[in-house]
């Protein structure tokens, strides 16, 4: 079984192997922490399929599989991710958002914000749904503005000079975002409850979610979008 995790220096590894044949399906699953599980052989409930292997038929002249030493874990899974060197996996873009409207016209400008970002698109995905719902045009009654709802310091902080513009906004809360998931050692939910209630809340409260009601709120719209992205 191949199971990893996703980590900012995964997206790396995944763009790298673009192209590489795939001879396993791949399903994903986001775990209650929002930590992201790919693997070729679900367990359990809660897997979604998002990425058709390309395995041809049977052949006698099919050549022989070449054995690859890999890193594994205590239960024998190889690991990826954070440990020695990744091994292949399949082409991440053939897992674009599948919803049609307004996600389908930034999904190329997510992609690029992501990839910049060591970020994954779908996590991009759900804050600018949970924000906004894909209009750029978006105020909030504290003024967040965009795709994003970046607040003015927020915006200033991360040289957005337009965040009603959309690349303007998405790049500039992606790499907030991507500074956040590094301030909270990539642990999703912290870094989705500090994008709501700022991080000095967050370590206020030993690192965990702020215990205000709207943040608690934001958290589970956020995840939630996260589990059904594919």
């Amino acid at each position: 079984m191949i199971r990893f995790f996703w980590s900012p220096n995964l997206l790396y590894c995944l763009l790298l192997m673009m192209g590489t044949p795939l001879h396993a399906d791949v399903y994903k699953m986001i775990g209650r922490n929002g930590q992201v599980i790919f693997t070729d052989k679900p367990e359990g409930s809660g897997y979604h399929l998002v990425i058709k292997s390309n395995r041809p038929a049977p052949s006698a002249a099919a050549p022989a599989a070449v054995p690859v030493s890999r890193p594994r874990g205590p239960s024998g899974d190889i690991i990826l991710g954070n440990g020695p060197r990744p091994v292949a996996v399949p082409d991440i873009r053939a897992a674009r958002p599948q919803r049609g409207g307004r996600q389908l016209q930034y999904a190329r400008l997510v992609e690029r914000a992501a990839e910049a970002h060591g970020l994954d698109p779908w996590l991009l995905h759900a804050v600018i749904q949970a924000e906004s719902s894909y209009n750029p045009q978006a105020v909030s009654h504290k003024g967040a503005k965009g795709l994003m709802q970046l607040m003015p310091g927020t915006a200033e902080r991360y040289g957005v000079r337009d965040p009603y513009d959309p690349e303007d906004n998405v790049f500039g809360g992606a790499r907030y975002l991507r500074d956040l998931m590094g301030m909270f050692g990539s642990d999703v939910r912290l870094a989705v409850a500090a994008y709501n209630a700022g991080e000095g809340n967050v370590m206020k409260y030993g690192n965990q979610v702020p215990p205000f009601s709207e943040t608690q709120g934001y958290v589970s719209k956020v995840l939630g979008f996260y589990r059904r992205s594919n």
